[in-house]
């Protein structure tokens, strides 16, 4: 069983499956920078992978500041991993997910009825 870091999550791997999208959760760290050493400095884990989409998912759930910090790693994976696609999922985008979800299920129903 998956241990979500939050609800939102847990809500958005709800509807992935329920659109029949095959997820992964947490499987790629993609490093942002390093030390001089060579040790990672800074990375980022988006929290889902769509391979069948070839896209990775980050579930945003902060307070704005922290916002701001993620939207910047999410630039920065960008510019140094470009071929990596991955997009930001805030609090508007799960209602829009949840509402087109519910016309999905509705219309679901109403045909079979």
């Amino acid at each position: 069983m998956t241990r979500f870091a939050h609800e939102a999550e847990v809500e958005c791997a709800r509807a992935l499956d329920a659109l029949g999208i095959r997820w992964a959760y947490e499987p790629h760290m993609f490093v942002l920078s390093r030390d001089v050493e060579g040790r990672v400095r800074e990375a980022i884990t988006p929290d889902f992978h769509l391979p069948d989409l070839r896209l990775y998912l980050e579930v945003t759930v902060m307070r704005q500041r922290h916002v701001t910090r993620k939207n910047r790693k999410l630039r920065r994976l960008h510019e140094v991993h470009p071929e990596v696609r991955c997009f930001a999922l805030y609090a508007r985008d799960r209602a829009r997910l949840a509402e087109r979800l519910g016309e999905i299920c509705t219309c679901t129903v109403t045909q079979a009825a």
